[in-house]
């Protein structure tokens, strides 16, 4: 194909899909997305760095922002979209830039992606500072819009990364903190990166997320438990968590959370320790939210 990129490579195994029937092309398909694992898996010191990074930046009362263009813009809004939903988070903590703006969600925005100045204007827009971690996400390593943005973050003394799925070139390792590069090879449709790179980019996100949202202590055990009731069915989850963690029915549970107004950990550390509300709160918060160094508190109160 001309193009030394590895998402623009034409894939052996599928030279011939167009000859074949509908579930010959989904095996197809099957056999090769069944790659993406073992490729993120190979960049899990990389993807450990991120999350670092990422932890950092929101205990310093900075923001983990994703830029990307096309379906790796789309992706990073998705994820992060449904951070407050899951961790109940405040939306600005997790943010998603695409090139094009709203707009692009919904429809290509054709050659949104090709001018860096609009990346650093985005950049400039979000009041980008040195508490901030940026994610460029561009499958190819190429794209403009994520260059400039990445480029202006780093004026403003932000952390960067490089999400990408083509061998980074040494200068791109160079310019970030951390560069993530699941080589997931040629796309099934030559460079429809929307499916294998499109896949290993949402696993990569949801990893970096996910692993930092339980070390900033918004998981305890397995279980979201900083998660605000509301609607029918957080109500029932925020019941059931208590039931299951705490060994209480259903009205306790229901009268509990109540108690600690809607809140689920809040409810958790009421009852382990004893407290009220307001005190449970002001417990949560000195030890930075993490319910789980309260467990020495725990096991003092149940004495």
């Amino acid at each position: 194909m001309l193009d030394d990129r590895l998402t623009e490579q034409r894939n052996p195994r599928s030279a011939a899909i167009d000859r074949l029937s509908s579930l010959e092309i989904v095996r197809v398909i099957n056999a090769e997305d069944a790659r993406v694992a073992a490729a993120v898996g190979g960049e899990a010191e990389a993807i450990a760095r991120a999350v670092d990074l990422a932890l950092a930046a929101f205990r310093d009362g900075g923001r983990l922002i994703y830029v990307g263009a096309g379906t790796s813009g789309r992706l990073g809004v998705l994820d992060s979209t449904e951070m407050p939903p899951t961790y109940g988070t405040d939306p600005g903590m997790v943010q998603g830039v695409i090139a094009g703006g709203f707009a692009a969600l919904v429809r290509a925005q054709e050659g949104a992606e090709d001018h860096p100045a609009d990346g650093a204007a985005a950049m400039d827009e979000k009041g980008v500072g040195p508490e901030d971690f940026v994610i460029g996400i561009a499958t190819s390593g190429t794209t403009p819009y994520v260059h400039g943005a990445l480029a202006r973050a780093r004026e403003k003394g932000a952390w960067t990364g490089f999400l990408l799925c083509t061998p980074p070139p040494p200068a791109l390792v160079e310019e970030h903190d951390v560069v993530i590069a699941p080589l997931t090879g040629p796309e099934v449709i030559t460079g429809s990166t929307r499916m294998k790179a499109g896949t290993a980019t949402k696993m990569v996100l949801n990893t970096i997320t996910t692993a930092a949202m339980v070390r900033f202590g918004k998981v305890d055990g397995n279980l979201m438990v900083d998660l605000q009731v509301t609607c029918a069915k957080l109500q029932d989850r925020g019941e059931r968590i208590l039931m299951v963690t705490l060994g209480i029915g259903r009205p306790e549970a229901h009268e509990l959370l109540a108690r600690a107004g809607g809140h689920v950990k809040t409810a958790l550390v009421m009852h382990r320790l004893r407290l009220d509300a307001e005190a449970a709160r002001a417990a949560l918060k000195g030890v930075g939210g993490v319910i789980s160094a309260l467990d020495g508190g725990a096991q003092e109160a149940k004495v």
